[in-house]
C-alpha cells in the first residue's frame, strides 16, 4: 500500500478537475497569495488553537507554533506557484506534509475544518480584493488536492502499520475493513 505521490497527484487533478487554466490563474496571482498567506496562517492556527487537544500539540516545544506558521505560509504560497508546475516536486512535498501531520498528531478531524476556515477566509479576501470567482474555484480545487494528501497519509501509515504488525496480506486487510464497515 505504498503511495506514489506523482501518480496520486495526477489522479487527484482529474478527480477535482484542476485544469491548465486553473494553474495559470493561480500562478498569475502568486504574489497576492504570498501577500495574504500570513493572514490565512493566523486564521488556520487561531482555529486550531481553540481546540484544547490541538493547542497542546501546537505548543509542544519552544518555537513550534512559529515554525508551523512559517511552514503554512510557504505551503499556501506553493499552491499558487505549483513549484514545478504541480509535478513531481509538488506531489512529493505534499506527501511529506501529510506524513508530518500524521507524525505530530494533527488528524483529519482537525485539518478538514481548519482548511474550511481558510477557504472561507480566502473567499472573503477574494471578494474584498476584487478577485475572480474563477480564482476561488481554482484555489478550492488545489486545496482539496492538498487535503487529500494529508488524509491519504493517515490511511497509508495506518494500513502499513497494521500489515507490518500482523503479517497480513493487503487483500486480507481490505476484506477485513470491508467486512467491518458492513457491520457498523
Amino acid at each position: 500500500m505504498t503511495l506514489e505521490p506523482q501518480a496520486f497527484m495526477t489522479k487527484l487533478e482529474k478527480r477535482v478537475g484542476l485544469t491548465n487554466e486553473d494553474k495559470e490563474l493561480l500562478k498569475t496571482n502568486s504574489e497576492w497569495g504570498l501577500q495574504i498567506a500570513p493572514e490565512m496562517a493566523d486564521h488556520f492556527y487561531d482555529y486550531l488553537g481553540r481546540d484544547e487537544e490541538m493547542n497542546g500539540i501546537l505548543h509542544t516545544g519552544e518555537g513550534r507554533i512559529h515554525r508551523l506558521r512559517e511552514t503554512f505560509i510557504e505551503w499556501f504560497h506553493e499552491m499558487f506557484t505549483g513549484m514545478d508546475d504541480w509535478g513531481v516536486v509538488y506531489a512529493e512535498r505534499r506527501w511529506k506534509i501529510g506524513l508530518v501531520h500524521v507524525r505530530i498528531g494533527i488528524g483529519p478531524q482537525h485539518v478538514v475544518p481548519a482548511m474550511a476556515t481558510v477557504i472561507h477566509e480566502v473567499g472573503k479576501r477574494l471578494e474584498t480584493d476584487g478577485k475572480s470567482l474563477a480564482l476561488k474555484d481554482a484555489l478550492g480545487r488545489i486545496c482539496m488536492i492538498d487535503l487529500a494528501f494529508i488524509e491519504q497519509a493517515y490511511v497509508e501509515v495506518s494500513s502499513a502499520a497494521v500489515l507490518q504488525e500482523t503479517g497480513w496480506t493487503e487483500g486480507l486487510f481490505r476484506r477485513l475493513i470491508a467486512t467491518g464497515a458492513r457491520s457498523m
